[in-house]
């Protein structure tokens, strides 16, 4: 049976608002303010071999448009009101950390499986060494709380009491994540009741031909947009802060290769996985969501009445290296993949700026913290929850400015309102708004940071930031545009008690303390000299842009009054040098500091060399190379040669490592 294009696109609609009925379920329903406040959840309608098919585009996370749940499904056997659990990241890599909670049910139809309905939510807390789970200082998965195996959490519709108890005995709050598994459970029985509705519409037999053929349509759209691409290769690496708690930046490559109506994100040159919770956990899958949001994001940006399904991500392939931080292995600790996964996000957007620097937008302020805090009311109640996310703003783009403090790529992650958290949490929130000079100026505007800043009242208590980045580099700008400004992260400032915390992610907090946070600032896009005058001084009056910013990026003189100054404007903006129309990206003094070292050439040959050594000894040998050639800045030609220099004293050290003559220069992966 073959359906016609009306009958399918009917059929898409249907799907698409049974997971929006899905997803309002859950979210009014839930317990935490991290679901239904900040709506860190997904829900999917999927094929019977575990495609997603639908899911929300309007609310909800929208890193799982791909999402494929196949490799658990596969593990059980099926009977009516039967419904399954996973939250192990290795566990068919459907779960990408421990606080995340996957079920998925079965729906049938006369006797047999017509599909699945499935969702997640990200809870507060599942135990483990820190409060609210994650933090960058673990160091091995079994550290990041409880991880469940995929597991019948209800058989024949009995729930799994054994199961409860044990997430119970392991999590901090167990009112609360009993409260939000009810709020899924009801997601996927009103997802199974929605099904059958369709059906009733449609038919069996069409409901089941129109499942596939969803995927195939939404194929041949992202084909179409592919083809529009110039073939070639283009390259694009980024950088988090810091691969540990205090340590050395950390790398994140992308080689785009276009060819024809397909495409492949070659993550070789990444670094190799690290001995701190950032790593990612693909299984090497060359599909797998999290590794696909970059392209998902681009591609659609270039159709916006595409299908998102799986079947949109089809015509793309990553390579993922073993033993990188875009595909740990056992154990690594991947708590805060989100941090690792926003970076690959990021430079798979660079790459396709490269393809298309005219239709691309410049770096979104990434970097967003997601703020949680521990700590007790007056009564002596234990309080734990997330406060809300704080991070940057768009970037900008041919024809607009970025939107201010929007997430950008993290959007999906909702504000709560400073009501609600007072209400729910006892803090104070003292500041919440926009971080004046914080867009990256250009013809078009980076949107402006976000920042929070609030006070606590408990003893001990306990502020956790996670993914806290974008400290040092900065978002970049494109066609002549400037970096955004990098993030803050304080404790008690403006005191002379004030701590500048940097990428600290867990912050013990006494009764009266301060703390302020304030995310990165998008990229500008084009030549700042080139924005209207007029435009610069509604930045001004509106407070995006200070007076002596405008002068100095924008080559606008104000009077006190903040009037034009015309004729100082023009002779100002006429003696400035600045490269007109440039396609550079315009990277941060972070940034240019450390490629000043890390010159290509000498991350070529350490990534050479680290692909050839023992995965366990991959973070180490980075960090003994990085302190050896630490302030050491590159000699023309590169200083490949320093690279090589240094870890043949590690060779020397230690008999287990390779030496350079035993190491073979790996090919390229092949197409």
């Amino acid at each position: 049976m073959t359906l016609d294009s009306t009958t399918l696109q009917v059929l898409a609609n249907y799907c698409a608002a049974a997971a929006e009925s899905m997803g309002w379920t859950l979210m009014r329903t839930a317990h935490s303010t991290f679901v239904k406040e900040t709506e860190d959840f997904s829900c999917q309608v999927l094929t019977p071999e575990g495609l997603t098919v639908a899911s929300p585009k309007t609310f909800g996370a929208t890193w799982y448009t791909g999402l494929d749940y196949g490799d658990v499904i596969k593990l059980f056997d099926y009977r009516e009101g039967d419904i399954c659990l996973t939250s192990d990241p290795y566990a068919g890599y459907v779960a990408t950390h421990t606080p995340d909670i996957h079920i998925w049910k079965p729906v049938f139809r006369d006797g047999e499986i017509v599909c699945f309905v499935g969702c997640h939510i990200h809870n507060t807390d599942v135990g483990g060494a820190v409060p609210a789970t994650l933090s960058r200082s673990l160091t091995e998965i079994h550290q990041e709380g409880l991880r469940i195996p995929p597991m019948r959490l209800m058989r024949d519709g009995v729930m799994n009491e054994d199961l409860l108890r044990l997430i119970a005995n392991n999590v901090r709050l167990p009112e609360q994540n009993w409260g939000d598994l009810n709020a899924q459970i009801a997601c996927v029985n009103v997802g199974e009741r929605k099904i059958h509705e369709i059906i009733d519409r449609f038919g069996k037999d069409s409901f089941r031909t129109g499942l596939p053929a969803l995927l195939d349509y939404a194929e041949r759209q992202a084909r179409a947009v592919i083809a529009k691409i110039p073939d070639g290769e283009y390259f694009f690496a980024d950088y988090a802060d810091e691969d540990q708690a205090g340590g050395y930046p950390v790398r994140v490559a992308v080689t785009l290769r276009v060819h024809g109506d397909a495409l492949t994100v070659d993550f070789t040159g990444s670094d190799p996985q690290l001995a701190s919770s950032l790593n990612m956990p693909t299984g090497g899958k060359e599909r797998h969501a999290l590794a696909m949001v970059g392209v998902v994001y681009a591609l659609y940006a270039q159709d916006r009445t595409a299908m998102l399904n799986a079947g949109f991500v089809r015509p793309a392939r990553a390579i993922l290296p073993e033993g990188s931080v875009m595909n740990a292995v056992m154990p690594a600790a991947v708590g805060m993949r989100s941090l690792m996964c926003n970076l690959a996000q990021t430079v798979v957007l660079g790459a396709f700026c490269r393809a298309l620097p005219d239709r691309m937008p410049a770096s979104p302020g990434s970097g967003m913290s997601l703020m949680n805090v521990k700590t007790t009311t007056r009564t002596g109640r234990s309080v734990m929850a997330s406060i809300g996310p704080v991070g940057g703003g768009g970037g900008g783009s041919p024809g607009a400015d970025g939107a201010e403090g929007c997430g950008a790529n993290m959007s999906y992650l909702k504000n709560t309102p400073v009501e609600i958290n007072e209400a729910e949490v006892p803090v104070r929130i003292l500041r919440y708004g926009l971080v004046p000079d914080s867009g990256g100026a250009g013809r078009w505007r980076g949107g402006s940071a976000l920042e929070m800043e609030f006070q606590l009242f408990a003893p001990q208590s306990m502020v956790t930031a996670r993914n806290r980045d974008r400290s040092v580099f900065s978002a970049w700008g494109l066609n002549g545009g400037l970096s955004g400004a990098p993030s803050r992260f304080a404790k008690n400032p403006g005191t002379g008690a004030c701590v500048e915390l940097g990428s600290t992610d867990i912050v013990p907090c006494d009764p009266g303390d301060v703390i302020l946070i304030q995310g990165p600032g998008a990229g500008g896009y084009g030549d700042p000299l080139e924005r209207p005058p007029e435009a610069v001084i509604a930045d001004v009056r509106r407070g995006f842009v200070s007076a002596a910013r405008a002068r100095e990026d924008y080559g606008v003189v104000l009077t006190p009054d903040l009037a034009l100054d015309a004729s100082a404007t023009a002779r100002l903006r006429g003696e400035t040098a600045r490269r007109r129309g440039s396609r550079d990206f315009g990277h941060g003094p972070g940034r240019v500091a450390f490629e000043r070292v890390w010159t290509p050439e000498r991350y070529e040959t350490l990534t050479r060399i680290l692909a050839s050594v023992p995965v366990t000894w991959r973070f180490f040998v980075k960090h003994q190379v990085f302190g050896a050639l630490k302030g050491r800045e590159a000699p023309a030609g590169g200083g490949a040669a320093d690279v090589e220099a240094a870890y043949e004293v590690l060779c020397d050290r230690f008999g287990d490592l390779p030496r350079l003559a035993e190491i073979r220069t790996p090919s390229m992966a092949a197409e």
